[in-house]
């Protein structure tokens, strides 16, 4: 399912996605990681590699090579450029999820509260830009790193991701805990999917929650 504009758009952790019409693209797709070969595993990477496919099909599609920041930003320039949402639901007991991604395609598709940390294929590129061909390319790359997640084959996965994320390695990054306001370095990726960072002389998994990045030009 697609939508040339959303009301209520959301991203992760509840905020809000600025949808107008015309402007973005803005598509959502039923999956059942669930009858994968390691179900477990697919499920835990799933955003992972809908990140590697938008980021194929924005390439194929426009000639964009855009960067990943972990855990579902597509960056270009600097500024967020498309953002995915996994979320799981419960259909007659076969757990599926509803996949969702955003796109900002035209300058108009954000507000100008946020251009500052925000972006559009049409704005690094500098000209206009076919909306069609993005949603048949960014889809095309979906359905092929689907079968990556049914199939088992993780490391192709893993391994185009790290390719495509400068900032999983090297960047300063803080978030909190019951304790406290934690920060560290990132050290990459591990085999399913939780961002490392290096913290004290000890290696830290991060799976979920709120992560600022403060340095590699992500805001």
């Amino acid at each position: 399912m697609f939508a040339d504009q959303q009301t209520a758009g959301r991203g992760r952790r509840g905020h809000s996605w600025f949808s107008p019409a015309g402007s973005g693209l803005y598509v959502s797709v039923v999956l059942t990681p669930a009858g994968a070969h390691d179900p477990t595993r697919a499920t835990s990477l799933l955003t992972l590699a809908a990140g590697v496919a938008v980021a194929e099909g924005i390439e194929q599609a426009a000639g964009l090579a855009a960067d990943l920041k972990w855990p579902n930003d597509v960056y270009a320039g600097g500024r967020k450029l498309a953002g995915i949402l996994a979320e799981a639901i419960e259909s007659e007991h076969v757990r599926r999820v509803v996949l969702g991604y955003g796109i900002n395609v035209r300058p108009d598709a954000y507000p100008p509260d946020v251009a500052f940390r925000a972006t559009s294929l049409e704005r690094e590129l500098r000209r206009p830009i076919d909306r069609e061909a993005v949603l048949v390319e960014t889809l095309a790359a979906l359905a092929r790193r689907y079968k990556d997640l049914l199939a088992g084959r993780f490391d192709a996965i893993l391994d185009a991701w790290r390719g495509r994320s400068p900032s999983a390695v090297g960047a300063r990054v803080s978030w909190t805990l019951p304790a406290g306001r934690r920060s560290g370095t990132t050290a990459g990726i591990d085999a399913d999917g939780a961002l490392l960072v290096r913290t004290d002389g000890v290696t830290e998994r991060i799976v979920g929650g709120e992560v600022e990045w403060t340095e590699a030009g992500l805001r």
